[in-house]
């Protein structure tokens, strides 16, 4: 299995098997199979929370490990279902987004309210569902970015959800609204036994500058995973970091120089591991996004990704459009290769 992914690496391989982090690995809480003893029997979830979050940690290919791969299938709402399934139209039929994570082996499957309503009867008691609340849709004229409410914590509990999800565009002149909904409804998810997972986005035209785009920048997007634990988020997903100096660089907020010298660093491994340090060294589970479909480089920066996370001392990852944006039997192949990465005990902690 490790010759397999360092041939899928190439010339990468090297230098993101065998990097070691700035901050030691034995200051994380790492994922393993007795996570949600370890970690969420001292909290304040309820016994119902920790019953469907086990549900999740043991379901598919990587049941028992600690480890997460789900698949989010929100695309039709947040980039329009054209640009979303035309390359491969069979997905405008909701049944074949939850085949493909069926078939595939994921923990769980993410969608809107109206793609797992539809088939709740039929496939919620065969793979958790997570129920995403909010969106931000594109057909308003202008366009804005702003997350609002599609559905209720009820309709999720009512068709069998196991958890809920949302997005947050932290830094957006409406993320204020946005943290104060979010909080809210995942206080209530917790009442009635959900687990929560909250997309941990950067979003505001002024962290884009001509020299570097800041929405990925790990001590933004850091701070913006630590704003999500402190509502209560269970598990946080993040874009992957691919710069840092984002506070320096837009010369506003608040940071400290050893954050760059000492805590991250260059390499995405070390980027990633400070994005886990903000979800409380990892009591709260850091999954990152697979991003947009490339074509013939997916497999390569899919499995890249999970390396990355991995030894970052993450959970997993959750990848869409890389899967469903082609034939079924490719999409499962990739969303495996990506599993392995999880399952090979050579791929370590940094």
């Amino acid at each position: 299995m490790i010759e397999n992914i360092r041939n899928i690496l190439g010339k990468e391989s090297a230098g993101l098997l065998t990097h070691t982090c700035k901050v030691s690995k034995d200051m994380l809480h790492l994922p393993g199979p007795d996570f949600v003893d370890r970690i969420f029997m001292q909290s304040d979830r309820t016994p119902n929370v920790l019953r469907n979050m086990q549900a999740m940690y043991d379901h598919g290919r990587l049941g028992g490990t600690g480890y997460l791969s789900i698949l989010p299938v929100d695309q039709g709402i947040e980039h329009s279902a054209g640009a979303s399934f035309a390359p491969n139209p069979v997905y405008f039929d909701p049944e074949n987004i939850v085949k493909l994570a069926v078939e595939s082996g994921c923990n769980a499957v993410a969608s809107t309210l109206g793609v797992l309503g539809i088939l709740a009867r039929k496939y919620a008691h065969r793979i958790p569902f997570i129920v995403k609340i909010n969106h931000n849709e594109l057909l308003s004229y202008p366009n804005t970015h702003d997350q609002i409410l599609f559905a209720s914590v009820e309709q999720a509990f009512d068709m069998g959800a196991a958890a809920v999800g949302a997005t947050v565009y932290f830094g957006s002149e409406d993320s204020r609204r946005q943290i104060q909904e979010i909080s809210e409804s995942f206080q209530y998810a917790h009442e009635l036994g959900l687990v929560t997972i909250l997309w941990a986005y950067l979003r505001n035209d002024g962290f884009k500058t001509k020299e570097d785009d800041y929405h990925t920048a790990a001590d933004l997007t850091g701070q913006a995973n630590h704003l999500s634990v402190t509502i209560e988020a269970d598990i946080v997903k993040q874009k992957m970091p691919t710069t840092d100096g984002g506070y320096t660089a837009l010369k506003f907020g608040k940071t400290d120089k050893r954050v760059y010298s000492e805590l991250s660093g260059s390499n995405p491994i070390d980027m990633t591991r400070y994005q886990l340090m903000n979800c409380y060294m990892g009591r709260i589970g850091l999954i990152n996004s697979g991003g947009a479909s490339s074509g013939e480089k997916d497999l390569a920066e899919a499995v890249e990704t999970a390396v990355i996370n991995k030894r970052a001392g993450g959970m997993g990852l959750i990848l869409g459009r890389k899967a469903f944006q082609r034939p079924m039997n490719e999409g499962v192949k990739l969303i495996n290769a990506v599993q392995d990465v999880y399952l090979c005990p050579e791929v370590t902690i940094a």
